[in-house]
């Protein structure tokens, strides 16, 4: 049992009222202000800001350890940095391949292999288009970018699961911060 419930309730005279909810949610806000303006005070050493180090004194450190990370959170972060990750790869490869055209690199590819081919007839049936033209290498994009999205984001998951056994083993990982120096 709780204390809580343990404990029978008084209602003889001889104990002080309690306080209503809303006289302890002012008396805790009042306290936590009070706080709040004591935290934000410059101290003795120090003139108006609060993140001057005074001389001689170090950093103040923590050592932390990385013991769980949730795999939960692991997966839809990565989701939506691999889908990401798979739109900056389509938009690229689009301008790219909108740049190699506008350029006319695909006129210049496809005359140069009429010229080897054909010789001076100039007859040639071949396009470089029709092996690597804009929506084939567009859809080829799109089908990488979605394998991708979804080996990225298993590979992330499993690797937060992996990450959590081997923390339970061995600790985690060790990480110490400090305060900045300014």
């Amino acid at each position: 049992m709780s204390e809580r419930t343990a404990t029978p309730r008084r209602t003889s005279g001889d104990e002080p009222a309690r306080k209503s909810l809303s006289e302890r949610l002012q008396s805790t806000l009042s306290n936590a202000a009070d706080e709040h303006r004591a935290n934000a005070a410059p101290g003795p050493g120090q003139k108006g800001s609060r993140t001057r180090r005074v001389p001689g004194r170090q950093p103040r450190r923590a050592r932390l350890r990385l013991t769980r990370v949730d795999p939960w959170s692991v997966m839809k972060t990565s989701f939506l940095l691999s889908v990401a990750f798979g739109v900056v790869t389509f938009v690229a490869i689009f301008m790219v391949w909108s740049v190699l055209g506008a350029a006319g690199v695909w006129d210049s590819i496809n005359s140069a292999v009429a010229s080897i081919v054909e010789g001076d007839s100039g007859n040639s049936t071949f396009d470089i288009t029709n092996y690597v033209g804009m929506s084939r290498v567009l859809g080829f994009t799109l089908l990488v970018s979605v394998a991708d999205v979804i080996l990225l984001t298993a590979l992330a998951t499993l690797t937060a699961f992996l990450y959590n056994l081997a923390a339970a083993l061995l600790g985690g990982i060790e990480v110490t911060l400090a305060e900045d120096e300014k």
